[in-house]
């Protein structure tokens, strides 16, 4: 098979199955094969993201259809599930409460800090300018 070819089907698969791996696997080709034809081809590389964002999204749509089926079927974990994640009421939050007070003033030591900085990168300037 040629690496043209080779190319239409991986993109292919990445759309039904958004799985590098398993993709490489059922066209026999080697991952690090994968990885140069798509660090060698700007298109090919941009057409298996897209694919693999059209793969996830296809799966995403079947996952999500089937926990609605779960739920439909009385699934616990399912309805669970669902609350934690769309329902204010259920949904796993923290909440931090408390005062942030902000100052643009320096202490003291900060100051101190920022002059020995400049001082060395002074330093270091001269050092540089003699040596030219």
């Amino acid at each position: 098979m040629n690496e043209v070819k080779t190319k239409e089907l991986f993109v292919e698969q990445l759309r039904k199955t958004p799985i590098i791996q398993v993709c490489a696997e059922k066209l026999g080709v080697s991952r690090s094969t994968f990885y140069r034809m798509k660090r060698s081809d700007k298109k090919f590389s941009q057409k298996v993201d897209e694919a693999i964002f059209e793969g996830r999204q296809m799966i995403n749509d079947l996952s999500e259809s089937k926990l609605i089926s779960a739920i439909h079927s009385g699934n616990l974990t399912s309805v669970m599930y669902w609350l934690n994640h769309n329902h204010a009421t259920y949904s796993n939050k923290l909440e931090i409460v408390g005062n942030l007070s902000v100052s643009n003033e320096l202490t003291k030591e900060q100051e101190q800090d920022i002059k020995r900085a400049l001082a060395l990168a002074n330093i270091k300037e001269v050092r540089n300018d003699k040596q030219k």
